[in-house]
């Protein structure tokens, strides 16, 4: 593959959930040194050789089969360890950019590992449409990207422990589900799993990224739902009391922060009014 930079030329694509801004392939990349950071998400693959990124005080060394992320304005510096650092890029921006990162576990600068070395599929496409139409090179790298960011998820190795910590919650996580109908209070959930209440809400904001109360009145607001469909004819103050909650208008506001609606709402929108 030969050295390519490729960037975009219009503004049409800059209202779309996430779009590309520049787009690229190094032979050999290059000491890079950005104290101001760079102004969009950046994605890098390590294709060949070896590479060093420094994050403020964090140094990560990296080859093959390694990914890094680099988030909007976040200082940092990179440049190549070996005689020969080959990488593949994309930058982007979006009103969706940080949530689909987020989706993948990628919440701030940092290294990631790929479960296969090979150029992930959608950045190899995009490259390949060099010398297109703009319109269509911009529209066309936007959809690629979505699917890219979409796919990261699957396309990482869970970090060290992450699996581990997922398989000490699952007690927990059945445990919810099957007394959904009553008061769960942190302690007894603490105790399912046989660690403390504090260590338990530190397990579920480091796997589940939200606390124990938050994934309970979720699960609970999802189960109400699925009341609502099979039981048309139930009153909201009967839902709520089968899925847990003892006062109806705490039920009704958890509902409303959950999904933006009443479950009043909800059913005329779903046509489940009585």
């Amino acid at each position: 593959m030969k050295d390519a930079f490729l960037f975009s030329h219009t503004e049409e694509t800059a209202g779309l959930p996430v779009f590309m801004t520049t787009l690229g392939y190094w032979q050999h990349q290059s000491e890079t040194d950005r104290p101001s950071g760079f102004p969009d998400y950046q994605l890098h693959q390590v294709l060949g050789g070896q590479g060093k990124l420094v994050l403020g005080e964090e140094e990560y060394v990296m080859g093959p089969g390694d990914i890094f992320f680099l988030f909007p304005g976040v200082p940092h510096r990179y440049m190549p360890v070996s005689t020969q650092w080959e990488i593949a890029w994309v930058s982007f921006h979006g009103r969706e950019a940080s949530h689909l990162l987020s989706y993948a576990g990628i919440n701030r600068s940092g290294v990631g590992k790929l479960r296969s070395g090979t150029l992930i599929k959608g950045i190899e496409q995009m490259l390949a449409m060099e010398g297109k139409d703009a319109a269509d090179f911009e529209v066309e790298c936007s959809k690629l990207l979505y699917s890219v960011l979409l796919d990261l998820k699957k396309l990482l190795i869970e970090p060290a422990g992450r699996n581990e910590e997922l398989e000490r919650l699952k007690p927990v996580l059945r445990h919810i589900a099957q007394h959904l109908h009553r008061p769960l209070p942190l302690a007894e959930l603490a105790e399912v799993a046989s660690v403390s209440p504090q260590y338990l809400c530190r397990l579920f904001q480091k796997t589940m990224k939200m606390r124990p109360l938050y994934y309970v009145n979720q699960e609970r607001v999802s189960q109400s739902k699925k009341l609502m469909f099979i039981e048309r004819n139930k009153k909201i103050y009967e839902i709520a009391h089968q899925v847990g909650y003892e006062n109806p208008s705490y039920f009704c506001a958890v509902f409303k922060r959950h999904t933006g609606m009443s479950p009043e709402d909800f059913k005329k929108l779903h046509g489940l009014s009585s």
